[in-house]
């Protein structure tokens, strides 16, 4: 290296150091702002909201679109959300329970939604999940609701006929599974654990490199990878978090069947959001029962141009072959069209229940 090279390079550590300096002056002038926001709402309300679900997406998705790089969107969004979650925290600290054990997927849907400034809550199943926000013992919970080839959740959806939980935001998560063991070899496998939908998205990989192997289902991929960890022999499809966890080695990475395999995440809380400009509502409907009912619940959306995105329908858990539809669509109950929607949908329904009004996932 030239001395006209070395001195560049100290040139350009410099103006790091002092870029770094900066952003540590701005990011601290943030905080402060955060803190005296907290302050304000306490004096007004004791019992003031400091979370709020649309002003945040507002921010990630401008900071999203705006970034002028070199880092691309994604990476940027993930730093702000960082910064966001740790200045919400001097406000405060959110507990939010998941579908456990650690190392989930779950797990890591709630960490990117909140930022890693939030304390995460592990729950052995949905129905807990549901129960601990229920409570007041977390302030919001992460469950999965659907995968983009394996479908939906439907402990997920029939928890909704119950629960007084709203929806107040989504997760999306592109899903890669690895195949953790303290084995060596693939040959040393003759066992293999993980959820039932992840067997399934990875039937194929399965079938061609490990068809002698017993497929056994578990409750998550973290259990999964916890039961590989204690018995020879055996391997676990999980993610690499969960193989760092309980200290296993990757065999084989990107197993998934699909190289665009995403799962799909709902967070629950006490309330609906408020309209952030691009939003979804879910909806539980039945249908009265006499011919042309399932016309009668999707006209309204229609005559008021409102895009559905996802109908599913469940049995109604009271009448044997009666059945509950779960229907997503674009925009807020805040908005004109939506709200005209609804109020057709209201004549011709026998149950119309908004689970909630959310910011669509940012990325």
């Amino acid at each position: 290296m030239s001395a006209g090279d070395e001195t560049t390079l100290a040139d350009i550590r410099q103006r790091i150091d002092s870029l770094d300096a900066q952003i540590m002056a701005l990011i601290s002038d943030r905080a402060a702002c955060a803190q005296e926001v907290a302050r304000i709402k306490r004096e007004a309300d004791a019992q003031a909201e400091f979370y709020r679900p649309e002003r945040e997406a507002q921010v990630l998705r401008r900071i999203h679109q705006s970034n002028p790089g070199p880092l691309d969107s994604e990476e940027m969004t993930r730093l702000f959300r960082e910064i966001m979650s740790a200045c919400l925290a001097l406000e405060q600290q959110l507990s939010v329970a998941f579908l456990g054990p650690e190392g989930t997927f779950t797990q890591a849907a709630a960490l990117k939604h909140f930022g890693h400034s939030v304390r995460t809550v592990a729950m052995s199943a949905i129905d807990e999940v549901f129960r601990e926000v229920e409570s007041g013992t977390a302030h919001y919970g992460v469950v999965p609701i659907e995968n983009s080839t394996e479908g939906v959740v439907t402990h997920t959806l029939d928890r909704f006929m119950q629960s007084p939980l709203s929806i107040c935001g989504e997760v999306e998560l592109r899903i890669h599974h690895h195949l953790l063991s303290a084995e060596r070899d693939l040959a040393q496998v003759e066992r293999v654990y993980s959820h039932q939908q992840s067997l399934a998205q990875c039937r194929e990989w399965l079938d061609a490199r490990l068809g002698h192997a017993e497929r056994v289902a578990v409750s998550s991929n973290a259990e999964a990878a916890r039961r590989s960890a204690r018995e020879p022999g055996t391997a676990a499809i999980a993610s690499e978090a969960a193989a760092e966890l309980y200290g296993l080695g990757v065999l084989s990475a990107n197993i998934e069947d699909s190289p665009d395999n995403t799962t799909r995440f709902l967070v629950i809380g006490p309330r609906s959001s408020g309209p952030s400009g691009h939003d979804k509502t879910t909806l539980l409907l039945s249908a009265r029962n006499r011919p042309g009912s399932l016309f009668a619940l999707l006209s309204p959306f229609a005559n008021n141009d409102v895009s559905l995105t996802r109908i599913e329908s469940r049995p109604s858990q009271c009448v044997n072959w009666e059945y509950v539809f779960f229907i997503d669509i674009v925009g807020h109950t805040a908005e004109a069209p939506v709200s005209k929607a609804l109020d057709e949908l209201r004549e011709a329904a026998e149950l119309v229940k908004v689970l909630g009004s959310y910011p669509k996932a940012v990325l």
